[in-house]
């Protein structure tokens, strides 16, 4: 069986390794409109505190959501209010595409990867108009916060670098486009987590670089995406890992994010 190499600048193991399909969990938030992007929400009402996350290329999984609602309610300390905006507007990249191992796959997956509309800098690029709108809707929260997994983490370090954001503080979980040159320009409080099969060397030279309050750490056991859609939540070693890896969000959420 072939396997597809890194492409468009995204890891060998993001290519190749296919996510896990979790069933049985029942998401406590809901949809809505947000501009023009079905958008999920969840959290309290009155939270002060909001959080932007941008999902992987598989859009909407079980284990997404679940990590959704984990940093909506997984804090005694504050409240914060998630928003997952729909950028692949009901088409993310299907998971029979996953792995890659023909070459129709292939040509699919590339094709994925290299329209302009999915590349994390078309996204960075409207997210300050979305936020005002999503802003406008809850105008009691003051404050942001970005997340990103896998394809999603590259828009977190965008956005996180820009001098203009309105973002307070970012996270990246198992980032696919890691550049430790883009630590150099991040402008905010930034956690970078990384799996077992992200290149040592640049998730190294990414938190060196960083001249922000940071946290960095590397889940050595864990594959690409395990807080997202290939997170196996009924290998009881990953669950302990995903609820780890939320948890530790959380906990320098609390610490940098004033």
């Amino acid at each position: 069986m072939s396997s597809m190499p890194a492409s468009y600048g995204h890891n060998e193991a993001c290519c190749n390794i296919p996510p896990i399909i979790s069933d049985g969990y029942v998401a406590k938030g809901f949809y809505e409109e947000l501009g023009s992007y079905k958008t999920y929400v969840t959290g309290p009402a009155d939270a002060e505190k909001g959080i932007i996350a941008i999902y992987d290329i598989f859009g909407y999984f079980d284990q997404t959501l679940q990590g959704a609602d984990i940093l909506a309610s997984g804090s005694k300390n504050q409240k914060h209010k998630v928003f997952i905006p729909d950028w692949f507007k009901g088409k993310p990249c299907p998971i029979e595409w996953m792995p890659p191992d023909t070459e129709e796959k292939q040509k699919n997956l590339g094709g994925f990867f290299s329209d302009p509309e999915h590349a994390p800098q078309t996204v960075a690029s409207k997210l300050p108009q979305y936020l005002k709108l999503v802003q406008a809707r809850n105008p009691l929260i003051k404050s942001w916060a970005i997340l990103g997994y896998c394809w999603g983490g590259k828009v977190a370090s965008l956005v996180a670098s820009d001098e203009s954001s309105i973002f307070q503080i970012a996270a990246a979980c198992h980032p696919a486009t890691l550049d430790p040159a883009e630590a150099d320009g991040v402008k905010v409080p930034f956690i970078l987590l990384a799996s077992g099969e992200e290149p040592a060397d640049k998730v190294a030279e990414f938190g060196n670089r960083l001249k922000v309050p940071h946290y960095v750490e590397t889940f050595d056991d864990q594959v690409h995406g395990w807080m997202a859609a290939r997170g196996d939540l009924t290998d009881p070693r990953v669950k302990e890992e995903y609820a780890r890896g939320y948890q530790t969000v959380l906990d320098f959420f609390g610490k940098s994010w004033a």
